[in-house]
């Protein structure tokens, strides 16, 4: 059952039932308690909401203590239509789809994502009014009829089964977003605060540099002879100069290979400077509150589908930072990573035999390194230039030995490179589709380069979106698989944790339900068996609902096990001690059943690696 909601006011909905290809609806129901509401429909069973963006709608129910089993999202669904379609930079948004279904102008852009999520002290249940739809009925209108034409472009698909996969994993990954930044990643901001002391110095008064910090830009005015500022590359460069030393920039990549005593202060003051001025004392202040960092997650921020942040630098959290991350008093952390997954991706996706066979064993490139003379580390720098399309030098050489031995990897990525040069787009393999050349490029690429032109730029740019739509296959088929990971994996933790029944918004238990995954996904009956999964595969692959109703939906997370961080390819569950192994099974369990999923039969295995620690730096 599909269900269209909408926000009232003063923490009322509006709903309204619709068929599931969005051919028809019932009528609209008001509700003054639009939790409650939720909460029944979701005790029926069976229930997927249809709401503009989870990001917009989640965050609500989520402080009235309630967790929803499924949803779709019609701003990230219509973000992966309109790049199928070829118009990325078109709105989203249920108001950008919604006029362009009546044939209207799109309102200004706006970020496919929705609405931030709430941060701690918003108590609001529901946001006020949206501004494009003043009225709940006419917001109501257009979910139905956004949603109705959606399932239609889907349908009318090449591969309508994995596009209504990617939809459901997508709209899933909404619903995890908006968990994550609910829960939060355990943070402890005095181990935070003991750090910065440790490397920084006593914590500055604002706008001045920590002790340490400013005793490093002493130290590198004194060994360049002259005052300079260690924030101006201009000042440092000329100061350089002046000491007989030319380089092209203050990057750290170049002033490794300096030989001058201001090289080594300027490679640490810029590590201190950046620690402190991405996760010093104000990050702490302003992102870390009741013991957790809660991000603001941006599913698909990326064009291949990788997820991005908006503020807070949660996917490029300090090494050192690490020790800061530490689980609850009986509880842990269960930090699992994907090994060498794009090289997997590629050879699932090429059907290679020999590569698959090879892929189907622990250590990849290990596997590659009789291919190589016994060297793991050429047979690495081979399968990524392969990937990233390195042609030059050992990288070269290397990569003709991959051409033979594995020639259908080495004639997809090689196709999808022609594709993008020619200015065509390619699709990851649920369908996540790049986005076309800019008319930039397509003037610059236009004219052959005059042979007898110091700089070729037309040859240039027509390799460097070569490169593009090379690893855009392979890292956006590599996303599809951890998306799909993620929504597995969320229902499998719903299964092992346990219900807490004394939240009164909490769904109590209903009995299972069958169907395979495809099918609770929100996908055409025939996915699974499009993408070559039987049905009895799918199903335990834990996307179906039987298995979340059966635990409750609570959204108490004491007795819970949560997923609180998740970057490309890298998990964290939150749990109590006791639950530790069944989370580490399920997150085994979840990898290999996305990978059936989403490549089908395939030799190829996804192996995950998991710690089961305390604190995240005891992970690696």
């Amino acid at each position: 059952m599909r269900v269209a909601i909408v926000a009232g006011p003063n923490d009322g909905c509006w709903l309204s039932e619709l068929a599931e290809d969005g051919t028809g609806h019932g009528p609209v129901v008001r509700h003054d308690d639009g939790p409650a509401a939720v909460v029944a429909y979701e005790r029926s069973g069976g229930v997927r909401w249809v709401w503009a963006a989870a990001a917009g709608v989640y965050p609500a129910l989520l402080r009235a203590g309630v967790r929803v089993e499924r949803c779709h999202d019609i701003a990230l669904t219509e973000a992966l239509l309109l790049a199928r379609e070829g118009r990325p930079g078109e709105p989203a948004s249920l108001a950008g789809a919604w006029a362009r279904l009546r044939g209207a102008a799109a309102p200004g852009p706006a970020f496919g994502g929705g609405r931030p999520a709430a941060r701690p002290g918003q108590d609001a249940l529901f946001d006020p009014a949206d501004p494009d739809f003043p009225d709940p009925g006419a917001a109501l209108d257009a979910v139905i009829g956004v949603h109705a034409g959606q399932q239609r472009r889907i349908a009318a698909d090449e591969h309508p089964g994995r596009f209504a996969l990617l939809v459901a994993a997508e709209s899933a990954g909404g619903l995890i977003a908006a968990e994550m930044g609910f829960d939060g990643l355990p943070w402890r901001a005095d181990v935070h605060d003991e750090l910065l002391t440790e490397l920084l110095g006593p914590r500055p008064v604002s706008g001045m540099r920590p002790a340490k910090v400013a005793d490093l830009a002493a130290r590198i005015s004194g060994a360049l002879g002259r005052p300079v500022n260690p924030d101006s590359p201009a000042q440092v460069l000329r100061a350089l100069a002046a000491n007989g030393v030319r380089v092209p920039s203050t990057r750290s990549g170049v002033l490794r290979g300096v030989d001058h005593p201001a090289a080594p202060l300027l490679l640490e003051y810029k590590e201190l400077a950046r620690l402190h001025a991405a996760h010093g004392w104000a990050w702490l202040d302003e992102w870390v509150a009741g013991g957790r960092f809660r991000a603001e997650y941006v599913v698909g921020g990326v064009v291949s589908g990788r997820w991005a942040t908006r503020g807070g630098g949660a996917l490029q959290i300090p090494r050192v930072l690490r020790r800061a991350v530490v689980a609850d008093p009986g509880h842990v952390l269960v930090v699992a990573d994907a090994a060498q997954l794009e090289p997997r991706v590629l050879a699932a996706l090429a059907g290679d035999r020999a590569l698959a066979a090879a892929a189907g064993t622990g250590d990849l490139y290990e596997a590659l390194a009789g291919a190589f003379g016994g060297d793991r580390g050429q047979a690495k720098i081979a399968l990524l230039s392969a990937m990233y399309g390195g042609a030059g030098g050992e990288a070269g050489q290397l990569l003709a030995v991959l051409r033979r031995r594995f020639p259908l990897a080495s004639q997809y990525v090689e196709a999808a490179a022609r594709a993008g040069e020619e200015g065509r787009v390619v699709r990851s393999r649920l369908g996540r589709t790049c986005p076309p050349p800019s008319d930039a490029w397509r003037g610059l690429t236009a004219v052959a380069d005059d042979p007898d032109a110091e700089e070729a730029q037309a040859g240039r740019s027509l390799r460097a979106r070569g490169r593009f739509t090379r690893n855009f296959v392979v890292q956006a088929s590599a996303a599809d698989w951890a998306i799909v990971l993620l929504a597995a994996l969320r229902r499998r933790l719903t299964a092992i944790s346990v219900p807490n029944e004394t939240n009164p918004h909490s769904a109590a238990p209903a009995a299972a339900r069958p169907g395979g995954a495809a099918q609770e996904a929100g996908a055409p009956g025939g996915a699974a068996q499009e993408a070559g999964v039987p049905g009895d595969a799918a199903q335990e692959a834990g996307l179906s609902g039987g298995a979340a109703q059966e635990a409750g939906l609570s959204g108490d997370a004491a007795l819970a096990a949560r997923l609180v961080f998740f970057q490309h390819d890298e998990v964290i569950v939150h749990c109590p001690e006791g639950m530790a192994g069944a989370v580490a099974d399920a997150i085994r369990s979840a990898a290999a059943e996305a990978g059936q999923l989403v490549f089908g039969p395939t030799p190829v295995r996804f192996p995950v690696t998991t710690a089961v620690v305390a604190s995240y730096a005891d992970a690696k």
